[in-house]
């Protein structure tokens, strides 16, 4: 799928400098509902009403707690939208852009109120603030036009929030505590932002979509399992912090590994590994890191000097198991930054909203389940990996690669901003500040941007 430049340049123009796209975006009334993710058509973000539908609120982050009577019970990954939308398809750019021409009018038109810092509003709460709370959702369509003088947090303004709440990938509690509100706040003239930038970022994409293909939205922290142009499966996932991004990639998945080992960067062995060693000589033995040489004879740990940067010179690899960092499967996608999905020990973090602890790499939850559907084209001499048999060869503890028989094209993107086909506007953080624009950066800091790859070249906003 080619976005080609001249079509690209001319709608970001437009919908940058011109006037909004008066040709509205797809009608959503014959949309699916959904689990996390609400239905907001161009119509409504005009004022009109908005479609009706309810999303259920997802079940509660369960953490691990103490049990007086057992051992602790395993965390659980936070609930994410079932929404069979999925975030990046062959219409993405083009319907962000024509979302960016709303949000350009909408703030043009002087964008939407503010509510007071520390608001906490909730069903059964009556005043001016409720009004506020009314009007600000209509604006974008969350809320009808017909019922923003009502001064009661009744089921209908719940309902409301939930769907403002669902486009911005935060839990659906129905009311307006901290973290809604700081997404209530945001302007129109940052989300149109966001849009802009977001589609900048896709304009020159060559992703190849099949019948089957992988999306992680990075900002969103999820993986999309895409089949025949729906979401079959949506995973957590832990994503890159701040200053150890996960990079925009194009490529395609070749390889399951199963009890993979893992090779540590020498990025890793300066930042991580050698400060661990210099606090706890036990350290890579508690790890099962072995120190390999050029010859792949292994070294005694105590033959090194950690006072300095030493450990560099050789090969750092941690052996397969419960405590691999790399967890028990290790998805391949060949790409110039060397990156990769993967399972992990640590499961906490997946039951955490905020999912960005990764150093570039991708952690996914249920990662087993994701690996099945990876596998399903791929025989073996007994049958189809199938989750009793992937099971089994992951038990016997030994290290297997597994080559796809067909690999399934995967694109990592960095979309803070997006339309779906029907109309849905979602937006999430710029958790690495991508969608800063140069002059707008404070004196003598850096500009963010993408890291390059194979497909993707750098760019800046």
């Amino acid at each position: 799928m080619r976005f080609y430049s001249n079509l690209g340049f001319a709608l970001l123009s437009f919908a940058t400098f011109g006037q909004a796209a008066a040709t509205p975006l797809p009608s959503a009334k014959n949309a699916p509902i959904e689990t996390s993710s609400a239905v907001v058509s161009s119509a409504t973000v005009r004022g009109s009403t908005p479609q009706q539908v309810e999303a259920p609120v997802p079940a509660t982050p369960v953490r691990a707690q103490s049990n007086p009577s057992g051992p602790l019970s395993p965390p659980v990954a936070v609930t994410v939208s079932q929404d069979p939308r999925p975030t990046l398809d062959g219409g993405t750019f083009v319907n962000t852009m024509r979302a960016a021409g709303i949000y350009k009018r909408l703030a043009k038109e002087g964008g939407w109120p503010t509510l007071a810092a520390g608001t906490v509003l909730k069903v059964g709460d009556k005043g001016p603030l409720v009004v506020k709370l009314r009007q600000r959702l209509a604006r974008e369509g969350d809320l009808s036009a017909d019922q923003v003088t009502d001064s009661t947090f009744d089921l209908n303004l719940m309902k409301a929030v939930k769907r403002f709440q669902a486009r911005h990938g935060l839990s659906e509690s129905g009311s307006v505590r901290a973290k809604t509100l700081e997404a209530l706040n945001v302007s129109a003239e940052q989300r149109h932002r966001q849009l802009v930038a977001s589609a900048k970022r896709l304009m020159d994409s060559r992703f190849a979509f099949g019948e089957r293909y992988v999306v992680v939205n990075i900002p969103s922290a999820t993986v999309e399992a895409v089949e025949n142009g729906q979401v079959s499966r949506r995973y957590v996932a832990i994503v890159g912090k701040a200053d150890r991004p996960s990079p925009a990639v194009e490529t395609r998945i070749t390889t399951v590994n199963l009890n993979p080992t893992w090779t540590v960067p020498v990025s890793l062995i300066k930042k991580d590994i050698i400060p661990q060693v210099r606090k706890n000589p036990a350290y890579l033995a508690k790890m099962k890191i072995r120190i390999l040489n050029a010859k792949g004879q292994e070294i005694d740990p105590q033959a090194l000097d950690w006072t300095t940067d030493g450990a560099t010179n050789y090969t750092l690899r941690q052996d397969p198991g419960a405590t691999n960092s790399l967890g028990q499967i290790r998805i391949d996608m060949p790409n110039k930054e060397a990156v990769f999905l993967h399972d992990t020990p640590s499961k906490r973090l997946f039951a955490e909203d905020m999912r960005f602890y990764s150093s570039g790499c991708v952690r996914v939850a249920n990662v087993r389940e994701f690996a099945e559907w990876l596998l399903r084209d791929t025989s073996r001499p007994d049958g189809v990996w199938d989750q009793p048999r992937l099971d089994a060869a992951i038990g016997s503890g030994a290290r297997q690669d597994v080559r796809l028989t067909k690999p399934i094209p995967v694109a990592w993107v960095y979309l803070t901003g997006y339309a779906t086909p029907d109309g849905t506007v979602h937006f999430r953080n710029d958790v690495y500040a991508l969608d800063v624009q140069k002059h707008e950066l404070p004196p003598d800091e850096p500009l963010a941007d993408v890291p390059a790859t194979a497909s993707i070249p750098p760019r800046r906003l």
